[in-house]
């Protein structure tokens, strides 16, 4: 399904056809990505993901989501721990549009390093794992960019393979 759409957008942007999906939109047609999907909407962050951007979302898999310890994702979506779940979600979203060539130039420019300032204010550090990108975050778990460069309207999409979670 990732690849399909990849190959859509970009058969849109070779013949210049506007892409009206943004970036919850491209989450919402994944099948992958019921649960983050769930959570964007319980943290009440579906309008500002929706709103002009641009965005780099990170985006976790239903799977990756299934790494995390036994009721973390229920506990998560209660309304009492709407705050946590909001700043959980935001760092997994960079202002601007880094598409994987421009990650993948950040990281060489830095030597082997980019660090990446979060919406939520948290750092997430990129670098190359043989020819993979993967994302540590601040308590030095790692997840791996699994798809790149699903263009959206407000921004693009990256699919990992684990949460990654602020301290």
């Amino acid at each position: 399904m990732k690849k399909l759409i990849a190959i859509v957008f970009t058969f849109m942007s070779l013949f210049g056809l506007s892409q009206t999906k943004d970036v919850v939109d491209i989450a919402i047609e994944s099948a992958d990505h019921t649960t983050l999907v769930a959570a964007v909407k319980a943290a009440d962050l579906v309008s500002t993901l929706k709103g002009k951007g641009p965005f780099t979302v990170f985006a976790p898999t239903n799977a990756a989501f299934d790494k995390l310890p036994k009721g973390t994702v229920e506990s998560l979506l209660k309304p009492e721990n709407k705050a946590k779940l909001a700043k959980i979600l935001t760092y997994h979203v960079v202002s601007g549009n880094l598409d994987a060539t421009a990650v993948i130039a950040a990281i060489k420019k830095g030597k082997g390093k980019a660090v990446l300032t979060t919406v939520s204010g948290g750092k997430l550090t990129g670098s190359l794992d043989g020819s993979k990108v993967k994302l540590t975050d601040e308590s030095g778990n790692s997840a791996y960019v699994t798809a790149t460069d699903l263009k959206g309207s407000n921004g693009i999409v990256h699919v990992i393979d684990s949460v990654v979670l602020p301290k």
